[in-house]
């Protein structure tokens, strides 16, 4: 399958570690048909290393279409490889992560975000991985490092990564990431947003296309976003911890396409055939309690929700299959709740963006040597 046939990238799902995995994804996916979904990072070193076992990793069903494996790494030998070794599985787009703040991946392992600080590299890179695939191949990166946070450094990064390898789109977290002394919780939330630098990117590199990242919780965001001149949207969070209400908005509201009247019930229905299809699948995982996961934001703010999640604590200790663990826990639940279709998508601000056109920088200018240089 080619990424053309799929609608325009206006709405993703963000690659989160540990919580974007294939059963996330599968729910994702029942809920919402137009979302482009992404994989958990996953290290060239992995897939490498991990060549017998690779289904555990790069495995997905065909109905995740539109899907993007988001690949780390610092060795081009090791991309190289782990791009091969993923092309038969049929991605959608392969990006390349140069945005992750976690000690364990730009600390001792130099990848991530730190790689923010050698966009030769990063082209070296993505030289690579567009010759190994036959898909578009994108970058995930933040605004900034540590000090080095002007929008000069940003541009120029970006024009490097650009003119010296086929990238021709850039998903932009836009906030800088702190190296030492904060969390990866708090690169989320600490430093500040610019949207005006992801703003400029749009407006000095035109023949690019940018995806805009971060802080951003609703179906109203995505749409102010989009007004304001994105083009695309990508959530982290929001849709995972309330599925429900924002996948189940995003194909009507965001890609124009008739309501699905769609209810919890039905999706609950498939997610059982697929969860009791890969239970136990290597060995003693997938577990219960791994298969449920992403199904704990299901019943955000409804009625019967705290009490779901007690039944469903108790319901791990002893549930074997996905069917007993529903029919001892979704009693749970109200049917008014189980059998209504998505309501309404939660207000958000709509006038998010509306200041970051009068906070724009200065206007990128390519420095001669620079010229030179690419």
């Amino acid at each position: 399958m080619v990424a053309a046939c799929y609608h325009h990238p206006w709405f993703s799902v963000a690659p989160m570690m540990e919580w974007t995995d294939n059963h996330y994804r599968t729910m994702a996916r029942l809920i919402s048909k137009h979302a482009w979904l992404y994989t958990e990072m996953i290290a060239a070193e992995t897939i490498v290393y991990q060549k017998g076992n690779l289904d555990r990793f790069l495995e997905f069903g065909p109905e995740q279409h539109p899907i993007v494996l988001q690949i780390g790494g610092n060795n081009l030998e090791n991309i190289a490889k782990a791009t091969q070794l993923a092309k038969p599985y049929g991605y959608d787009e392969i990006n390349f992560n140069c945005g992750c703040p976690s000690p364990k991946v730009a600390g001792h392992g130099c990848f991530g975000v730190r790689l923010m600080l050698d966009p030769k590299f990063v082209a070296e890179a993505m030289s690579v991985i567009a010759a190994n695939t036959d898909v578009p191949v994108s970058v995930k990166c933040r605004i900034g490092v540590d000090d080095h946070d002007s929008y000069n450094e940003l541009c120029d990064f970006i024009y490097k990564v650009s003119s010296q390898s086929p990238t021709k789109h850039f998903i932009v977290h836009s906030r800088k990431a702190l190296l030492n002394g904060i969390s990866p919780a708090e690169n989320r939330t600490i430093p500040p947003l610019k949207y005006e630098y992801y703003y400029a990117l749009v407006r000095d590199f035109p023949d690019l296309r940018f995806t805009i990242n971060g802080g951003i919780n609703t179906i109203d965001e995505v749409n102010a976003a989009i007004k304001e001149g994105a083009h695309g949207v990508m959530v982290g969070r929001s849709a995972y911890h309330n599925p429900w209400n924002l996948l189940g908005n995003v194909d009507s509201t965001i890609y124009g396409a008739p309501p699905s009247n769609l209810t919890r019930r039905q999706v609950l229905e498939k997610y059982q055939v697929y969860g009791d299809s890969v239970l136990g699948k290597y060995g003693q995982r997938p577990n219960v309690r791994e298969v449920i996961r992403p199904l704990l934001g299901l019943f955000h703010s409804e009625p019967g929700n705290g009490r779901w999640k007690r039944k469903a604590d108790a319901a791990f200790m002893h549930c074997t299959t996905i069917k007993s663990f529903f029919e001892e826990t979704l009693v749970a639940i109200p049917d008014s709740v189980l059998d209504s279709p998505v309501a309404e998508a939660l207000p958000g601000r709509t006038d998010m963006f509306a200041n970051s056109k009068n906070l724009l920088p200065q206007p990128f200018i390519v420095r001669e040597e620079e010229l030179l240089y690419a």
